[in-house]
């Protein structure tokens, strides 16, 4: 306890209109909150004040981040304006850092408020890179939008903020420290916790651990190979993956966590995750994965780099699911995709006669489906996998259930993929990303688009690319009705559907700090087992897609900036 009680004080402000929080919280880049007056502590503020006082009074809250550079800054304004908001607890990971997955895991364990995630996920770090915070709640997961719109609401009127500024935390330490502060009548609790220990007991309670430290380091073990890209899931590989199942520990590369994440951007994608990527060509492992820079991502390559595609990741996770012991004891409620993602997924829901959702891309609504008992299984085409045992996607999870598959069935990756194709059929799919484009090109484009799509004539014509015919099926923005409130949540992307099933959609947003991102996804299934190129098979329809949007034309861009 410091010496005598700390000042709280109010600072006047003035508000910006920019701080609007999407699906994944607010990102910025790294000199917009560097440079603009009080930018950092008006969010901050604003998610505060968005808590009722009555509920926020002595209330614990979670923090935690992915160390990306403007973090500890972050950190230390965000303790001085949490007691000063009268938040009684905060429990904040070793030296600021907590994976996203693993802060919902501590919400939900100490039934906290809340908690507030600083990162900018897979988004380049740095001085130059981005960041961001995010405002998860009790459940454990992102604030739906009703929340996040009061937070965007407050920071458009914000006229002050309140903070603690002689308070001082040590982010080093384990342990409790406590403060006094003026006119409180209890002390203000800052418990520096073991950002790993809680999240890991959660996976030993999911996962058969001995069967999968026999898999990884037993008599006949598989060789593995984890990429961290220097996020903040490094020390969770270590931990877990060598030292708990031991593998060995060269099997794990860049589980340092850097502020800058090594100068590439810590997205699990065969574009970026070069170092995992190269090391798999040669058959010397047998599995690879790469997380992402807060840890809710994962991609999976099987040996030579056999990849696996994230709408086939979920869909075979589902057809094997029992293979995790957690859901042998739970049984299976659910499953669900976001609409841009494949339809590798409905399959299997169809043929195990499991309700199957179809939501919006963001978290938060499996999180509501997840709430009310009616999921268990999930997954995004950006990477994104995770179960009911929290409240957020979970790349460690979604290795360790690949890993538990492979443990039961005992073959390789390529070969339970290839068995799941016989079953199904196939899904190829892409996505082109079209970043940093001219927000108004952009806006005037899908208008134009909208228009076009949703002209009764648009249905039943025929687009010829080559040999092949595309007739449209159907065509529409995206919109959900809640199954549980019924409340309807529009303008989820614009898609164009075919008589074959194949589909088109197009999508304008993203995660990113900057201008607009057009997302264009295409999906085909192939009931016969072919083994061509994602990129040559989808080519008619990747022609179709440009011709109907006229997307070079519009944007001034001749390629897409990523292909996933």
């Amino acid at each position: 306890m410091e010496n005598g009680p700390l000042q709280v004080l109010t600072f006047p402000t003035a508000p910006y209109p920019d701080q609007r929080p999407g699906a994944s919280g607010l990102r910025k880049k790294v000199y917009v909150f560097q440079s603009k007056r009080n930018y950092l502590h008006n969010f901050i503020q604003s998610i505060f004040s968005s808590i009722d006082l009555p509920d926020r009074q002595g209330a614990t809250l979670v923090v935690g981040g992915d160390g990306r550079f403007f973090n500890s800054t972050a950190i230390a304004v965000l303790v001085q304006m949490a007691a000063a908001n009268g938040i009684g607890r905060l429990i904040i990971g070793r030296h600021g850092m907590m994976s996203t997955p693993a802060v919902s895991c501590v919400i939900r364990k100490y039934k906290a408020i809340g908690g507030i995630i600083l990162t900018a996920s897979h988004n380049p770090g740095g001085p130059t890179g981005d960041f961001g915070i995010k405002f998860n709640t009790a459940s454990g997961g992102p604030a739906k939008e009703e929340v996040t719109s009061k937070i965007y609401q407050l920071s458009r009127t914000i006229e002050e903020f309140a903070i603690c500024p002689g308070l001082h935390v040590d982010l080093k330490t384990l342990g409790k420290q406590a403060f006094d502060l003026e006119n409180k009548f209890k002390p203000f609790t800052v418990e520096i916790v073991d950002p790993v220990e809680s999240y890991a007991n959660l996976l030993r309670n999911i996962f058969d651990f001995a069967a999968l430290k026999e898999l990884l380091s037993g008599e006949n073990h598989i060789n593995i190979r984890l990429d961290a890209m220097h996020g903040v899931l490094g020390p969770y590989v270590k931990r877990i993956l060598c030292e708990e199942l031991g593998c060995p520990a060269n099997s794990a590369i860049n589980c340092v966590p850097l502020e800058d994440f090594g100068g590439q951007p810590p997205d699990p994608n065969l574009m970026y995750a070069t170092d995992l990527v190269d090391s798999m060509r040669d058959g010397q492992y047998d599995f690879g994965a790469a997380f992402d820079g807060d840890g809710d991502r994962s991609m999976i390559l099987g040996k030579h780099g056999f990849f696996v595609t994230p709408s086939d990741s979920v869909a075979v996770v589902a057809d094997n699911i029992f293979c995790i012991p957690y859901f042998q004891h739970t049984g299976v409620r659910g499953f669900a995709r976001s609409m841009p993602t494949s339809t590798a997924l409905d399959r299997v829901a169809k043929a195990t006669k499991i309700e199957l959702h179809e939501t919006p891309t963001g978290w938060r609504f499996f999180g509501n489906l997840m709430d009310a008992g009616m999921l268990s299984l999930c997954g995004e085409e950006s990477f994104a996998t995770g179960g009911d045992h929290i409240r957020e996607k979970d790349g460690l999870w979604a290795v360790l259930a690949w890993l538990s598959i492979i443990a039961t069935r005992r073959q390789s990756v390529e070969d339970i993929l290839k068995d799941h194709w016989l079953k199904y059929g196939r899904n190829y799919f892409t996505r082109y990303d079209y970043e940093n484009v001219d927000i108004d090109a952009a806006c005037d484009m899908m208008e134009d688009l909208e228009i076009l799509i949703s002209d009764k004539s648009f249905v039943k014509q025929r687009f010829a690319v080559e040999d092949k015919i595309y007739q449209v099926e159907k065509a529409d923005n995206f919109e959900y009705t809640d199954p549980l409130d019924s409340t309807i949540t529009r303008n989820q992307g614009l898609r164009i559907v075919f008589s074959d099933g194949s589909r088109i959609v197009y999508r304008l947003g993203g995660t990113g700090a900057e201008g607009a991102t057009v997302r264009i996804y295409i999906d085909s299934h192939e009931r016969k087992l072919l083994f061509e190129e994602t990129q040559v098979m989808l080519a008619p329809l990747a022609t179709i897609a440009l011709k109907i949007s006229q997307l070079h034309h519009r944007t001034g861009r001749n390629g897409p900036s990523l292909i996933t």
